[in-house]
């Protein structure tokens, strides 16, 4: 295995362990800069016991690792929709989760803060935050600023109230042994996984695994969506994006990609007409 494939399968292996770089630098006992550096081929030859040490975090063997190939090539029948989907794309905050709502009002609750001065201080800093442009850290700090109080962490708000909507974590599951699915997702760093290690988002060993925090951008920007069709590898008329923002859809929709909003304040319904859109030709 050349350097650049031996990149990709480690990479491909840490996200199914539902791992940011940053948490598996600290697993391993890795720079951060040496782990980006393997992962898109730039260290031709990484010595085995750096292998060795990602496999350990990872729960692997050595051999496991080095063999790992990912969702893509587990023994599965796929099929195409009827209108030729493929490969399907799922949010995460709207659709995999109920969020934020219950987080911003604990947060108001534990801060004494206005209901409209603690999401107004959030949104002003949040993209930020996903594109990974400041650290999650920054954010609190930032947050808490705003919010005159000594000390915030988000993340404790958020995983404590978010909500799995089951009837979509059911059907992803579904999705995942007909079709090729992974995440795309407007995300702070190290929430998404979180999520999969708490069961709150189906573990799964998604083909592609889209953290904006990880490739510093966000939907609706066209970037984000080249990223993610290259990380599915099929043409963009196969590609079907399932979201609740509407302003996402659009984006893939120019791209010649298919879309589906989903409305998380009726998921049964929702998730009604995802898996009626999911049904395979004949």
């Amino acid at each position: 295995m050349d350097e650049l494939g031996l990149g990709k399968q480690l990479q491909a292996a840490r996200k199914t362990a539902g791992l940011t770089q940053q948490e598996l630098c600290h697993k391993a006992n890795l720079s951060f800069s040496t782990l980006t550096k393997i992962e898109r081929g730039a260290i031709k030859s990484p010595s085995i016991f750096t292998v060795q040490s990602i496999a350990s975090a990872l729960g692997a063997t050595l051999d496991e690792l080095v063999g790992h190939t990912g969702a893509a090539n587990r023994s599965r029948k796929l099929h195409k929709t009827k209108s030729g989907v493929s490969f399907v794309y799922f949010d995460v905050n709207g659709c995999l989760v109920h969020f934020y709502q219950r987080a911003f009002a604990k947060l108001a609750e534990a801060t004494g803060a206005p209901a409209d001065i603690v999401e107004s201080a959030f949104w002003h800093y949040n993209d930020d935050v996903c594109r990974g442009v400041i650290t999650i850290s920054d954010f609190n700090a930032k947050l808490a600023e705003r919010l005159s109080v000594k000390e915030v962490k988000w993340q404790d708000y958020y995983l404590e109230t978010v909500e799995p909507i089951l009837e979509m974590q059911e059907l992803v599951k579904w999705a995942a042994d007909n079709y090729q699915v992974g995440l795309l997702t407007n995300i702070m760093p190290g929430l998404l996984g979180a999520m999969r290690r708490q069961g709150l988002v189906s573990n799964l060993p998604y083909d592609a695994v889209i953290d904006s925090s990880e490739v510093a951008v966000i939907k609706p920007e066209v970037k984000i969506y080249e990223i993610a069709q290259r990380q599915a590898g099929v043409p963009p008329e196969e590609i079907l994006l399932i979201d609740d923002s509407r302003a996402n859809l659009m984006a893939a929709e120019k791209l010649g990609w298919h879309v589906l909003w989903f409305d998380d304040a009726h998921p049964e319904e929702a998730t009604n007409r995802v898996r009626q859109t999911l049904e395979p030709a004949a």
